[in-house]
């Protein structure tokens, strides 16, 4: 059983064509649409295309709605995709294929000119490059929605996904700190029908912060360490300064080398505890 899930919120102009595209592709899958406390008619146009609508009294987020879905779902693999008409529902028997091959978690990875935006195409970049580091395993899109799971395993995670837009970064983190086998199959991301729910200014500050999730999901030490080494060597070079120029240890030598023990000791930590949320998963 395959069970296709589609958060919306205000996608009254997307959501019945994106359902009857999906059905055509997937005619055995149970689709299931998380309204969002949309204020336009997305759950009429969802229920009239054939989709099992489920209804958030006020907006969420759209990781709340994944968690939603992912609760009433009732699929042994579950499909998340957007319905703004960025993703082909044509590619989900690949998504299926990949995961036949034996893995847990199977993304679609938008290529350079699916990106919405330049700006939002090199964050992503980014992430991508920081993420491979973190994990040591090539991480092709780290924030792609298009993604089918193993129900059971994603379940496992619910209580770490946020309720905001980096519900990819956090599963595809989580899945890889606890062994799971994870793959990448090439996408092509259409042009989203209707307006972008992301705002600049405020998303944005959010996406930062998903550069700190992604080290104390996976392996806080990688994230603080270097920081850490950073602030021993600053320390050093300026001790060694003060001490040829003035012969004397400053106070800032001082506190930059207090800093760097501190900020090492707090990786420590940090990893114990990451090791605590993962101690029933680990292989």
């Amino acid at each position: 059983m395959i069970s296709i899930v589609l958060p919306a919120k205000n996608e009254e102009g997307a959501i019945g064509a994106t359902v009857e595209k999906i059905r055509i592709s997937c005619p055995e899958a149970e689709v299931i649409v998380v309204d969002d406390g949309s204020s336009d008619g997305t759950a009429e146009c969802a229920k009239a295309a054939g989709a099992r609508v489920v209804s958030h009294p006020y907006s969420k987020g759209n990781g709340a709605a994944i968690k939603t879905g992912a609760r009433v779902a009732t699929g042994e693999i579950i499909i998340f995709m957007d319905a703004d008409g960025q993703h082909d529902p044509a590619d989900i028997p690949r998504l299926l294929a990949k995961m036949g091959e034996g893995y847990d978690l199977v993304v679609g990875a938008r290529g350079k000119g699916s990106q919405a935006s330049a700006g939002r195409g090199v964050a992503n970049r980014f992430y991508n490059k920081l993420a491979s580091y973190m994990t040591g395993h090539t991480v092709e899109d780290l924030t792609s929605g298009f993604r089918a799971v193993r129900a059971a395993k994603f379940r496992e995670f619910l209580y770490l996904l946020p309720n905001g837009f980096s519900y990819p970064t956090t599963s595809t983190m989580a899945f890889f700190r606890a062994g799971y086998s994870v793959a990448y199959l090439p996408i092509t991301a259409a042009k989203r029908i209707g307006k972008s729910h992301i705002m600049l200014l405020r998303d944005g500050t959010r996406f930062l912060l998903i550069i700190f999730k992604i080290g104390t999901l996976y392996s806080p030490l990688k994230l603080f360490g270097p920081v850490a080494l950073l602030l021993f060597l600053v320390a050093s070079g300026w001790y060694a300064h003060t001490f040829i120029a003035f012969s004397r240890f400053t106070n800032m030598s001082a506190l930059l080398y207090t800093g760097s023990v501190v900020v090492f000791l707090m990786g420590l930590i940090s990893e114990q505890i990451t090791a605590l949320m993962y101690k029933d998963k680990d292989v």
